[in-house]
């Protein structure tokens, strides 16, 4: 019997990490219920021992790619907050298919347009990432501005299709964020 349980679990996980790492790089309206359990591995029947919807998989995606997306971060960073923007900045964070991206970024003009479950988990897993941020300063504020400039910042540089002008927006967040922690350093002083 616990066999069963765990084997359950495993599928469930399966389904989650194919999920997450579909729709974060393609969108809920581009993915279909059979492609994630292709990916996964699994026949489309387990899909309904563990998921109500297609939406209740979706939300139950975005908290699991929040949690990939975090594991996948240098295990040295980040230790402050330049370091963390210099990570989540990045071309390669931008450029990478092959890793669980960010939901809060890749999927940040997908949410408006889903029910109210995927937006509480969407706003809950905003919420983490700003008190990872905000452990790397000493204002609220400065973790809002912070996080607001790295999400929309990777955002937009995804969604634009000019490299050069996709890189300078990134640069131009990262010194955005570093120009925050600044102003933090010398109100401290």
């Amino acid at each position: 019997m616990a066999w069963q349980e765990t084997h359950k679990e495993q599928s469930k996980q399966k389904i989650l990490k194919s999920a997450a790492m579909l729709f974060t790089h393609h969108g809920f309206e581009k993915i279909s219920i059979d492609q994630v359990m292709k990916k996964a591995e699994l026949t489309r029947g387990a899909f309904y021992s563990h998921f109500s919807s297609k939406s209740d998989l979706y939300a139950q995606a975005i908290s699991k790619a929040g949690i990939e997306a975090y594991k996948r971060k240098p295990v040295n960073c980040p230790q402050d907050m330049k370091d963390f923007a210099r990570y989540y900045l990045s071309t390669e964070h931008r450029d990478n298919n092959y890793q669980q991206a960010c939901p809060l970024a890749f999927l940040v003009s997908d949410i408006n347009q889903q029910d109210n479950q995927v937006k509480q988990v969407y706003t809950k897993t905003l919420k983490v990432f700003i008190e990872q941020a905000k452990s790397l300063t000493t204002s609220r504020e400065k973790a809002l501005q912070s996080a607001v400039l790295m999400i929309g910042g990777l955002a937009l540089s995804r969604a634009l299709d000019n490299k050069d002008f996709s890189n300078e927006l990134l640069a131009a967040c990262k010194a955005g964020v570093n120009s925050l922690s600044k102003e933090e350093d010398s109100d401290v002083s």
